[in-house]
């Protein structure tokens, strides 16, 4: 199939670097957004997000004529809904008294419901959001065929998951092979035919339902295997053992390869996707389930390692040093580092952050400081919990010029004991209770 001009729902992390994609190669792009403030900031030629290379194509493309940004959804060929798919605030589900958390499919939902005065037969529909099974079949193809058009028939319609790592997405974008699932196979091979405009990995074509899963499935593998590396960092500290050097000792296993602990698991991706399973089958997602727990209950464990180090909490001043849910980039969503940051400040801690790649950010209950010297200044305890790079290379022989703190605490290995040490600072480490 041909595509002239596609339609592009949602410009956050994946709709914008996507958009831009298919315009540089020469497809006709619409990019919508329900943000007044994003489409004012994307028709300028500037972005309002952060990830290497998303700038550089965007305004190649919008200098080709080949992007613009709009309010409401346009007639087009082909439509991607790459919209957010968080969980439910508000509510839980419950299932022999264990709760649950809820997807909350509503932009979704109004994103199908913008294509159906636009759709026509022939047209290609892509969901790209994370979602639970049979999110496509079941949620999707209903709304669009109040359009009078049925779904495999009359237009094609698939489920693609972007299956990239932010701060290498416009790399994996392309290079990365793509699962695109179809309700039928003619939606799937249409869904090939657009994705080959500009992904060189291989496009691998199933089902609506299978992809779905596939997603799903990447994710709560990484998210079981957090959980067991944050278990042993808590079984580390009752042993008196320091976790990081038993990891790197166990992975010398051929076939071991123990991940990370941390403060707990963010991102719009791993710390929810989970959750999808667990509200389509509680019954037959028990393990999925309590690795969600154990991480969901990690910051708590960063608390209690602060109090150790602290003696006490109360009307103590700390320096938090990142708010990202992952090394260098800007993305806050479903942060640890800032769940921990709340926890201490319930407990009475002073607490000042400092997130290098959005100082600007406005989050609720936490106070930002103005720089890392404002953080650190008369702080009590410097703690680490983001390994953002620029974090990695403090010299502590100037932090302690900086600071009144005599405390350092490192959540994610991102600092040298002895280094932190040699100037005059009592450390500790998460996980590590071998080397107080």
């Amino acid at each position: 199939m041909k595509f002239s001009k596609l339609c592009v729902i949602g410009l956050g992390y994946i709709g914008l670097p996507t958009a831009a994609t298919f315009a540089m190669h020469g497809m006709e792009v619409v990019g919508v957004d329900i943000n007044p403030n994003v489409i004012e900031i994307l028709n300028r030629g500037e972005i309002h997000i952060h990830e290497p290379g998303v700038h550089e194509t965007f305004r190649k493309a919008v200098h080709a004529k080949k992007f613009r940004a709009a309010l409401q959804t346009e007639t087009a060929d082909a439509f991607i809904i790459a919209v957010p798919t968080p969980f439910k605030h508000e509510a839980l589900g419950e299932y022999r008294g264990i709760a649950y958390k809820l997807a909350d499919m509503q932009a979704v939902t109004s994103a199908a419901e913008s294509i159906v005065p636009h759709l026509k037969k022939g047209n290609l529909v892509i969901l790209e959001s994370t979602s639970p099974p049979r999110t496509t079949v079941d949620l999707v193809a209903p709304i669009l065929e109040k359009s009078g058009l049925k779904a495999g028939s009359d237009f094609f319609l698939c489920y693609s998951p972007e299956r990239v790592l932010p701060g290498q997405i416009m790399k994996e974008l392309v290079e990365n092979a793509r699962v695109v699932g179809g309700i039928t196979p003619e939606s799937a091979q249409a869904g090939q035919d657009l994705y080959a405009a500009f992904v060189k990995g291989q496009i691998v074509k199933t089902d609506s339902t299978t992809a779905e899963m596939v997603k799903l499935m990447e994710n709560t593998h990484r998210d079981v295997n957090i959980a067991i590396a944050n278990e042993f960092s808590r079984l580390a500290e009752k042993f008196g053992v320091d976790v990081w050097e038993a990891i790197a000792l166990a992975n010398l296993h051929p076939r071991i390869k123990i991940l990370s602990p941390g403060p707990g698991v963010g991102g719009h991706c791993i710390s929810v996707d989970p959750w999808f399973f667990v509200e389509a089958a509680p019954e037959l997602s028990q393990l999925i389930y309590h690795a969600r727990q154990v991480n969901d209950e990690q910051p708590r464990f960063v608390v209690k390692k602060a109090r150790q180090a602290l003696g006490e909490l109360k009307n103590k001043k700390i320096a938090a040093l990142g708010l990202a849910y992952k090394p260098d980039v800007d993305d806050l969503r479903e942060s640890p580092a800032s769940e921990a940051i709340r926890l201490l400040q319930k407990d009475g801690a002073q607490v000042k952050a400092w997130e290098p790649f959005k100082p600007n950010a406005q989050l609720k209950e936490i106070h930002m400081a103005a720089s890392l010297e404002d953080a650190i200044q008369d702080a009590d305890l410097i703690l680490l919990l983001v390994k953002h790079s620029q974090f990695a290379a403090l010299d502590p022989h100037e932090i302690q010029k900086q600071t009144s703190a005599k405390i350092a605490l490192d959540t994610v290995n991102g600092w040298t004991a002895e280094a932190w040490k040699q100037q005059g600072f009592r450390f500790f480490r998460l996980g590590d209770s071998k080397n107080k």
